[in-house]
């Protein structure tokens, strides 16, 4: 006979996996697979296409569409540099809470998920429920778009989808986007005494600096609509984190690059935010091979994570609300998975144990409240879907 793990205890093996987004996944997709097979549940891999991971999906219950899908991600940011009081890798409970990486952002929520699917296929249910675990979602939800597609036609398509990130057990209805990209300026190099006659990259870059600032102050004092009004802050926020370039004090510099984010409200468009970009990059660049024509700039797209828009009567939100009976309005300014399915055709909310604040902290933690009310809500879940 199988051994049927808890919910604590499915957590502490996933977590014992230390699938830093740098490195491999595939030990814990391994035994997953494992573990699911051994409870006569067939699981299916999507392989990343350059890198050795994996996405594994998989069904139970009636062979129809309509499945309520648990979404989560099997990768985790990495510890190095932090100050921890454990060994991030081993569950350690103290003072109510559990701690290790991935407690919180996101493994808590996939052992629940796991207990959840092996639960309804034991018990049996009336309603298909599925389980969708990704790759690579902390550098950028490269995996999920690729797992969602991999899904069609394999198992029966979805319809409600919970992604686990920490909610606090609230159903999150909305989420900004990201749009993330890296700016290199290739200038000419001379004495400063000549810098007429030179490119200073970082000096044209300031341009494209100051352009970030122009559009947060207009972004700021526009009229705000419904759903833009649910958010802190309430609009398109554009954020350069790091930049370098230069050599010298008196050399124009000869490159300069930086790093551009844009939290993109869900009624908004990544794909205008790009356009606007790179005309202002396109302007930048033909001013500068105006004076040498060797000069150059180059955009590289980082992740371009849809937002999660408010559903008019959504399923997973009226699902997520029938369980924890919560009636408030929550939107998010980070962005999840939860938009990439929203935009394959799934009806998506945010729903998970945990607080946000404490993802990619040195003692990340969940509390041991926050993961019993996740097991509470799967129990009420899948006595849902046994109908």
């Amino acid at each position: 006979m199988a051994n049927t793990l808890t919910p604590l205890e499915i957590m502490q093996k996933l977590i014992s996996f230390p699938s830093v987004s740098s490195d491999s996944n595939l030990p814990l997709v391994d035994w997953v697979d494992g573990y699911l097979a051994s409870h006569g549940i067939t699981s299916h891999r999507f392989m990343a296409p350059d890198e050795p991971k994996a996405a594994l999906f998989a069904h139970v219950g009636p062979q129809v569409e309509g499945a309520v899908v648990l979404s989560g991600h099997t990768d985790v940011v990495p510890v190095e540099g932090q100050a921890w009081d454990s060994d991030p890798f081993t569950v350690v409970e103290r003072d109510g809470k559990y701690y290790g990486r991935g407690t919180c952002d996101m493994k808590g929520f996939d052992a629940l998920a796991i207990w959840a699917l092996v639960e309804a296929h034991s018990h049996g249910v009336t309603r298909p429920l599925q389980l969708a675990l990704s790759y690579d979602e902390e550098v950028g939800c490269i995996g999920a778009p690729l797992m969602i597609e991999a899904m069609q036609g394999v198992v029966p398509k979805g319809a409600a989808v919970i992604v686990g990130e920490p909610s606090m057990m609230k159903a999150v209805t909305g989420h900004k986007g990201c749009y993330a990209c890296t700016t290199h300026l290739h200038g000419f190099e001379v004495h400063s005494s000549l810098v007429h006659t030179g490119v200073s990259a970082i000096m044209q870059a300031s341009t494209l600096l100051e352009w970030t600032n122009t559009c947060n102050v207009e972004n700021q004092s526009r009229e705000l609509d419904a759903i833009a009004a649910m958010f802190e802050p309430s609009w398109s926020t554009l954020h350069v984190g790091v930049i370098e370039g230069g050599t010298a004090m008196n050399i124009t510099a000869k490159d300069c690059q930086f790093s551009l984010d844009i939290r993109v409200l869900p009624t908004e468009s990544s794909e205008d935010w790009h356009n606007r970009y790179m005309e202002q990059v396109q302007a930048v660049e033909a001013r500068m091979q105006a004076i040498h024509p060797d000069t150059k700039i180059e955009v590289e797209l980082i992740s371009d994570v849809p937002g999660l828009k408010p559903e008019e009567d959504g399923e997973a939100e009226s699902l997520a609300r029938a369980i924890t009976g919560d009636n408030g309005s929550h939107v998010v300014s980070y962005g999840t998975e939860a938009g990439q399915f929203q935009q394959a055709g799934y009806s998506a909310v945010v729903c998970g144990p945990g607080d946000i604040a404490q993802a990619h902290q040195p003692n990340e933690f969940v509390t041991v409240a926050q993961f019993n009310a996740g097991h509470e809500f799967m129990k009420k879940l899948v006595q849902r879907l046994r109908g």
